[in-house]
């Protein structure tokens, strides 16, 4: 019979000051002990890593859902991921979870000196004037692009990676440079594809979207954002067409593994993403 855990009190929401983080830790250190979850206790840094970053999309999700209940539960989810981790550093004799509240703490302590310092600002520009200042101190001149995780989703990269330049003057002077290197670009892909070399395809491809995200940042828009909304609405009007298909079909043709596969003409397929696109979707 499995053992009884307490779970943290419900406190109203001018007390809580974090008093049930420790609960958590607790837990956490339960299921690592040798006594505890089999497959906790086989987890990595590497096999935790796809966890970290499923975990931290669905929060943007909550985000833009607009629902707090969401966002709570993927918060803690999240969180779970930070301890864990912490835990395995724990494990490891690496570091504990009070060094990384700590190591946090002193970091916004010390990016904030107009709150817990001397200095005064004039606004939100100012602060980040002194944030990336004290950044500077803290690591030294690293370069422009340092600091840009390398797993972060391509285009939201390319973007902040774009930015970055442009701040130092490595940038075209309005969008029309930016729009001139898409097509350009785009010159060098049809080249690259006439050739037949994959690798130089897949580099000029590459070449063609970091174009594309810059023109956007010239247009003052989010590639991500505008990328994600286009997935959006492809889904939506593919699942128009897969209505469709049952409606009128009975579905997609199965192959011998039972899964959908080809069998019915494009031109109907096309005629029912039409339908969808009229219909607003």
């Amino acid at each position: 019979m499995g053992e009884s855990f307490e779970l943290p009190e419900t406190r109203p929401l001018d007390e809580q000051q974090g008093q049930s983080y420790p609960r958590l830790v607790a837990i956490m250190q339960r299921l690592l002990a040798p006594d505890g979850c089999p497959w906790d206790r086989e987890q990595s840094y590497a096999s935790l890593r796809k966890y970290v970053l499923e975990e931290a999309c669905e929060v943007i999700d909550a985000i833009d859902s607009g629902e707090p209940a969401a966002l709570q539960d993927e918060l803690g989810d999240l969180l779970l991921q930070v301890v864990f981790l912490g835990e395995l550093a724990r494990r490891d004799g690496k570091f504990g979870p009070d060094d990384v509240v700590r190591n946090i703490v002193a970091k916004l302590v010390r990016r904030h000196p107009h709150v817990f310092g001397e200095i005064e600002v004039s606004g939100s520009e100012e602060v980040l004037t002194n944030w990336d200042a004290i950044k500077r101190q803290e690591y030294g001149d690293r370069g422009v692009l340092a600091g840009l995780p390398r797993s972060f989703p391509a285009l939201a990269r390319a973007e902040r990676m774009s930015e970055k330049v442009s701040r130092v003057g490595f940038d075209w002077p309005d969008a029309r440079g930016s729009r001139d290197k898409v097509s350009e670009e785009l010159d060098e892909l049809d080249e690259a594809v006439a050739g037949g070399d994959k690798e130089r395809i897949e580099s000029e491809l590459g070449d063609v979207l970091f174009a594309l995200v810059n023109f956007a940042r010239h247009q003052g828009l989010n590639a991500e954002v505008a990328l994600r909304k286009t997935a959006d609405r492809f889904s939506g009007r593919f699942a128009h067409v897969e209505g469709r298909v049952k409606q009128q079909h009975g579905g997609f043709p199965l192959d011998d593994k039972g899964k959908p596969t080809r069998g019915l003409p494009l031109e109907t397929l096309d005629a029912y993403w039409n339908e969808a696109k009229e219909r607003g979707l």
